[in-house]
């Protein structure tokens, strides 16, 4: 599939030398860099994530840290 896009003047030609270098078409070069941006790239909602983690956690405060929390605030009033 062809595509067409814009790629800024300095970054082409950087490109350009490196497959030049790696010897392989500047095609080649974009497909292996593309993937390995989406291979890195996190997939997913990171919201559903991160409920089904918590899903199985208590997120109940420990009563000794909620003392120490609130007598750390001392006087202040709110």
């Amino acid at each position: 599939m062809e595509t067409a896009i814009a790629i800024p003047r300095p970054i082409s030609e950087a490109a350009e030398q490196l497959a030049r270098r790696l010897g392989m078409s500047l095609g080649e070069l974009y497909t292996t860099a593309i993937a390995a941006y989406i291979a890195t790239y996190p997939s997913g909602d990171i919201t559903a994530t991160l409920n089904q983690v918590y899903a199985a956690e208590s997120s109940a405060l420990d009563p000794v840290l909620v003392k120490i929390q609130a007598a750390s605030l001392g006087g202040e009033t709110w």
